[in-house]
């Protein structure tokens, strides 16, 4: 077990001496989880390949699940990246520092065990004050998300010190993180560019702004795996918590209302069946299921599917501390951020995917 040490910091004003004394155990071979925007990362310093190593120890990651280069600069872009297409100056112009991340062609410095023995690397600028100071400090960081692998990513401190006490050398505190959802992530090189995983950054605003259709393979949506992972969150199972999930989905949501009582009719199969089971909703269809008497989860209002995805892994981790059998989660329409609920939501089921509209 590792003597993790714990320094909470202000998330927009973080303290001086705190940044710099990480940067320099970083720079000597240090973990460390560190907060963005999206959730906390378990990071090391990019070229030092025995603390990369110790990320995938730390999680019990796959060695061929790549990690994402965080970078605060455009300069260090091209330490980590060659052959940098011109259309990155219009994504680093209009999205970053932001949620989104890009699969470019790796540098020989960058090790193997970032990128998972490929030739591409994902490369991002993350939009926290606390993540940017450090890597200004330290250079570029690779990191995944600081959590054991395959379980909810970590958006609070206590979500970070339930996974990573114990196995990181520093935990940075910030308070939670501000979207709650990983980055999306696109393959740049591909033409059209394809989506390789949802995520903050709604597909729709990056067609927007480069004028380009994005590819949106299967995989991305979430009902299968991909056979090769070119970035994290597209091959091995994700987000799940230890309680199994059923992912209710429809064909239409325009009346949630309706459609709920369609997912009450699965609960109360199930609780006929003598099962403990939770729901987990929204907050137009919450009161639906009152009279089952059983525990509810509410996720936000469907009327602001960011408040739904910034909720989405706190609440999958509270289902593991309320003693159910199962939880049926309600769908939401595969639009903008819908698209990477659903994702996350399909891959943490292990695909026990329902169509309450043939059920």
């Amino acid at each position: 077990m590792v003597l993790t040490k714990v320094h909470s910091v202000d998330p927009l004003n973080p303290d001086e001496d705190i940044i710099d004394r990480c940067c320099k155990a970083i720079l000597n071979g240090a973990i460390i989880v560190f907060p963005t925007e999206t959730v906390y990362g378990l990071g090391a310093y990019v070229y030092n390949v025995e603390a990369v190593r110790k990320i995938f120890i730390a999680k019990s990651r796959p060695m061929d699940n790549p990690l994402i280069v965080h970078i605060s600069k455009i300069d260090q872009l091209y330490e980590i990246a060659i052959d940098v297409p011109e259309i990155v100056n219009i994504i680093a112009e209009n999205f970053w520092p932001g949620p989104l991340t890009i699969l470019l062609r790796k540098n020989r410095s960058v090790p193997k065990e970032v990128s998972g023995g490929l030739d591409t690397v994902a490369v991002r600028m993350p939009a926290h004050p606390v993540a940017l100071k450090l890597i200004d400090c330290s250079g570029p960081i690779a990191a995944p998300s600081a959590n054991i692998s395959g379980r909810p990513s970590p958006t609070s401190p206590y979500h970070v010190l339930v996974d990573m006490f114990g196995r990181a050398d520093i935990i940075l505190d910030a308070g939670e993180t501000f979207f709650g959802v990983e980055s999306t992530i696109i393959d740049i090189l591909s033409d059209p560019p394809k989506l390789l995983r949802p995520g903050a950054m709604p597909i729709e605003k990056i067609e927007e702004v480069l004028n380009k259709r994005i590819e949106i393979p299967v995989f991305a949506l979430g009902y299968k795996e991909s056979e090769k992972a070119l970035a994290p969150g597209m091959k091995y199972k994700h987000y799940a918590p230890k309680t199994p999930l059923i992912i209710a989905k429809s064909r239409d949501y325009t009346d949630c209302r309706r459609y709920a009582e369609k997912v009450k009719k699965i609960a109360m199969d199930l609780i006929a069946r003598g099962r403990n089971i939770a729901v987990v909703a929204s907050t137009e269809t919450a009161d639906i299921y009152i009279d089952l008497n059983i525990k509810i989860f509410v996720l936000g209002s469907r009327k602001n599917l960011f408040e739904i995805a910034k909720n989405l892994f706190g609440v999958l981790r509270e289902l593991d501390r309320s003693g159910v059998d199962m939880a049926i989660v309600e769908g939401y329409p595969e639009k903008g951020i819908g698209i990477t609920i659903m994702n996350r939501l399909i891959k943490a089921s292990g695909y026990r995917v329902v169509d309450v509209d043939t059920d």
